[in-house]
């Protein structure tokens, strides 16, 4: 039979990686600017029933939030798609983390330096369950006013997590991001196993 012999290509690799930090860093912002599809928002107006629950300071504009997750897709070269899952940010929805961290390889943790406090859980979070992470400094109006390092001793964080100046409403600034944090998954997979394969949820 005519291209009886044709080798079909492979299917790309899955790879589950999530978008986390503190109440309103801009986590459904960078899922969106980056995702290929539309992304899935579960978002909710904050109302007058979280004035004493929710603190605004520094974020007074904010007007909805994520209760459940952002999900948002992005194909990274012929052979990688990642699944992008955004967290929600406030306490009382942290209860959603372990879930969504199940099959996870990699995380993305953002913070807004004018309030870095508010990424110290999430930071906690996956270096507690050993899950790598870099974190991404979100340039709220293109703004970056202290240089990585002094970030990194103002997180207490060590030397192999990368520290990134980004800006969450720019494609291509987030999905530097999320290349950055790749390459440091494929660096360790070399090592550990000598393959440098990524091996997502269900592979």
């Amino acid at each position: 039979m005519a291209g009886s012999d044709t080798v079909a290509p492979a299917a790309p690799d899955t790879v589950k990686i999530l978008i986390a930090g503190g109440f309103g860093v801009g986590k459904t912002t960078m899922v969106g600017s980056v995702s290929e599809i539309a992304p899935l928002r579960t978002e909710e107006r904050l109302t007058g029933a979280g004035v004493d629950v929710d603190d605004l300071a520094g974020i007074e504009e904010k007007s909805a939030t994520t209760v459940a997750l952002d999900f948002g897709r992005i194909t990274i070269g012929q052979d990688l798609v990642l699944y992008l899952f955004g967290t929600p940010g406030q306490q009382r929805f942290w209860f959603m983390w372990n879930d969504l961290a199940l099959g996870a390889l990699g995380a993305v943790v953002l913070v807004d330096v004018r309030r870095p406090e508010t990424s110290f859980a999430a930071i906690d979070f996956f270096e507690r369950r050993k899950i790598p992470f870099v974190v991404g400094v979100n340039g709220f109006y293109g703004d970056h006013p202290y240089p990585p390092d002094e970030i990194r001793d103002a997180l207490a964080l060590p030397e192999h997590v990368q520290v990134l100046l980004c800006d969450a409403r720019e494609r291509d600034s987030s999905r530097d991001v999320l290349i950055a944090l790749i390459d440091q998954l494929i660096a360790s997979a070399a090592g550990a196993n000598g393959s440098g394969r990524l091996t997502g949820p269900g592979r």
